[in-house]
């Protein structure tokens, strides 16, 4: 055998160089995608049937009569089998046509783009603000803590991040209201009309995540200190920054960044609850008017639109992660 069959023979396909390195970890986060969302968009449908009562029959009060419902289900296609449904709900996510509103009789899309800004605002904000303070806040308590140092501030720390971490977003959005809208009279309680409007739904969202993460990357940075590599840069006298920032923060970030993305993904669903309890108008208090009024184009719409979010946010990611750690994509580049 030749020395090129044999060279030949040792070199992966072409097939399965593409499907190495960025190439393959994009197709196959993609596809993903594909799954995630036609799993959202059949979870989406199917919860229509679980919400009890007729839209029909809300929609004309309680003096109806049978026929004049039989016949407002048959203009709402109401009446049709649920695989026809499935098919025109599917169809009109590939054309952009969500439905009409029971409720306001004008197209979903048109309520949702509305409301969709403010439900973005708080949760963006809300993932910046938890990236920006538990990152540094848990490589800064590790730094302090690493070896049994400090065990005073190592327990203390545990114990309120344990708490915070826990204390419910809509708990403690109603505390944050009585303190600093109540009592301080220092930012308004409720509505979007002034500039400070979000600071506190963006606090009730952030802070129990935030300490979740804080205390991911603080045990992340104890670990990655012991490790012979750290060592290794101590040894070489590197400054304080380069030595922390360089080398110990692209390792600890591939862990946290892959908890913290559940959580973060997370923030988008808890934003529904935290609108309402600042009576924010968002996705999350017109869906829960929906609800009542069996507004059920509206209900699938944003169902859709906010599992579509929490999706994005995991692919953005896993593609933060790929550029941290190339170990993660797979492959021969791995």
């Amino acid at each position: 055998m030749t020395t090129h069959a044999i060279r030949t023979m040792q070199e992966p396909s072409r097939g399965l160089r593409l499907l190495s390195g960025w190439p393959g970890y994009l197709l196959r986060r993609l596809g993903g995608l594909v799954l995630s969302f036609a799993l959202l968009a059949l979870g989406a449908f199917l919860i229509v049937p679980l919400l009890p009562g007729d839209p029909a029959a809300a929609m004309l009060g309680t003096n109806a009569t049978p026929d004049s419902i039989a016949a407002l289900r048959e203009r709402l296609h109401l009446d049709a089998p649920m695989w026809e449904q499935f098919g025109n709900f599917v169809g009109g996510i590939f054309t952009g046509n969500l439905g009409t509103s029971f409720r306001y009789g004008t197209p979903v899309m048109d309520s949702i783009a509305g409301k969709l800004p403010y439900t973005a605002n708080l949760a963006l904000t809300a993932i910046v603000v938890v990236l920006i303070v538990a990152v540094p806040l848990g490589m800064l308590i590790g730094v302090l803590t690493r070896g049994g140092r400090r065990p005073g501030l190592a327990v203390t720390f545990g114990a309120a991040a344990g708490f915070l971490a826990s204390v419910p977003g809509y708990v403690l959005g109603t505390i944050l209201i009585v303190v600093f809208a109540i009592w301080l009279k220092a930012l308004p309680a409720a509505g979007a009309t002034e500039a400070t409007s979000s600071v506190l739904p963006v606090l009730a969202l952030a802070v129990g995540p935030t300490f979740a993460v804080t205390r991911v990357v603080r045990q992340e940075t104890a670990t990655v200190l012991q490790q012979d590599f750290m060592r290794t840069a101590k040894g070489h006298r590197l400054k304080t920054a380069r030595l922390y920032l360089v080398h110990a923060l692209p390792n600890l970030m591939t862990s946290t960044l892959t908890l913290a993305g559940l959580i973060l993904a997370g923030i988008v669903g808890a934003a529904v609850i935290i609108e309402n309890v600042f009576n924010y108008p968002g996705l999350g208090s017109e869906i829960v008017q929906a609800i009542i009024y069996k507004d059920y184009p509206m209900v699938q719409g944003i169902i859709l639109v906010i599992g579509t979010l929490a999706i994005v946010v995991n692919l953005i990611i896993d593609v933060i992660l790929g550029l941290i750690d190339p170990r993660t994509l797979g492959g021969r580049n791995a």
